[in-house]
């Protein structure tokens, strides 16, 4: 039997009605707050139109075959799509601002100004994943952003070898490099003479490359001197985290809070994504270049283990070139009036924390 209908639940235009946007934004925000399916019931009250519950499953039957929302298994009650959250996020949605005690601690975490930009990036994701109760992200900036100034190497114990390097006149990057053989006081002052006077004020990006193209050549052809100090720079630049392209990712665990992403299978499928980051960065790469707040909602991201959940990011800066992203991933039903302002404040933060103050 068709049903009777006394509006349009869509009108030819394609706009949804008043009172289906009105219901829609009703149960959106029921489902993020409780995660159990809704019911005609629930909708009435919460929506307080004057509507017969009839009329409610009459519309709530339109949405479904708009594709806006679906029931799962034998349950009366509904829940939204990936498409009913996208119509949410972009036209029903009130972010709300972040409270003057939220600005407080969020403005607080970023004032350690002895943080470098790697210790910045972990600090960031940590915190992004303890104001949200979900999984922070972080990509390192890209380094072929970051100017080498000066190098210097200290002798350790072991073939082992403290490599002081300078970036962009303020950054400061500490690493220990593992050798194959004992190099001399001399032969490391040698060495990074030869690379300051070679690659200093030189991006990131074409000393690997020229470092690359100096190991493809025959070594009986370097001297010494040149031989050792390719070699210690081959070393430098590979970094424990992939500085080109990798992440920084915290609080993955939290995840596993949320019943609609419980699922054992599920979760692997999730935990292997981040490990093995290749499409994910991809992804990443797509906000990077974006101005503003970028959100991801399911099948949206093209990235199956990512298709019961939303990526909420923004980009951030250095020296006004943008240069990574920042992101909070989690279920779809997140409460998005609060993840956003998050992120977007947030990536403000790091970016006037990766830049020094002008005078």
């Amino acid at each position: 039997m068709a049903r009777k209908r006394q509006e349009p639940t869509q009108g030819p235009d394609g706009q949804l009605s008043e009172r289906a946007q009105h219901l829609m934004k009703a149960l959106v925000e029921r489902y993020i707050r409780d995660g159990e399916p809704v019911g005609s019931r629930n909708l009435a009250r919460d929506s307080a139109l004057d509507l017969s519950p009839a009329t409610i499953r009459n519309i709530m039957a339109d949405l479904e075959e708009l594709g806006m929302v679906r029931s799962p298994h034998t349950s009366a009650g509904r829940v939204p799509t990936a498409k009913g959250y996208r119509l949410f996020v972009d036209a029903l949605l009130t972010v709300k601002p972040l409270s003057a005690s939220e600005m407080f601690k969020l403005q607080n975490h970023m004032r350690d100004e002895g943080m470098d930009s790697q210790a910045l990036v972990e600090s960031t994701s940590k915190m992004l994943s303890s104001f949200t109760h979900m999984a922070g992200l972080v990509t390192v900036p890209k380094s072929n952003r970051s100017a080498w100034r000066h190098i210097e190497f200290l002798p350790l114990s072991d073939r082992r070898v403290l490599a002081i390097l300078v970036m962009n006149e303020q950054e400061v990057q500490n690493r220990i490099i593992q050798l194959d053989r004992d190099y001399s006081q001399a032969e490391l002052i040698e060495a990074a003479n030869y690379l300051n006077s070679e690659f200093s004020g030189r991006d990131v990006s074409s000393i690997r490359e020229h470092i690359l193209r100096e190991m493809g050549r025959a070594r009986e052809h370097m001297n010494q001197q040149m031989s050792s100090a390719i070699q210690l720079a081959e070393k430098m630049v590979k970094s424990p985290v992939d500085r080109e392209s990798g992440y920084v990712l915290a609080g993955e665990t939290n995840l596993m809070e949320f019943a609609e992403l419980s699922n054992v299978d599920k979760l692997r499928q999730l935990f292997e994504a981040f490990n093995t980051k290749r499409d994910l960065l991809h992804l990443l790469d797509q906000c990077v270049s974006a101005d503003g707040v970028q959100i991801f909602i399911g099948e949206e991201s093209g990235y199956e283990p990512l298709d019961d959940m939303s990526l909420v990011s923004a980009p951030y800066s250095v020296n006004d070139d943008q240069v990574g992203v920042l992101a909070v991933i989690g279920p779809s039903r997140m409460a998005y009036e609060r993840v956003i302002p998050i992120v977007d404040v947030t990536s403000k933060l790091l970016t006037a924390a990766l830049n020094p103050k002008k005078s």
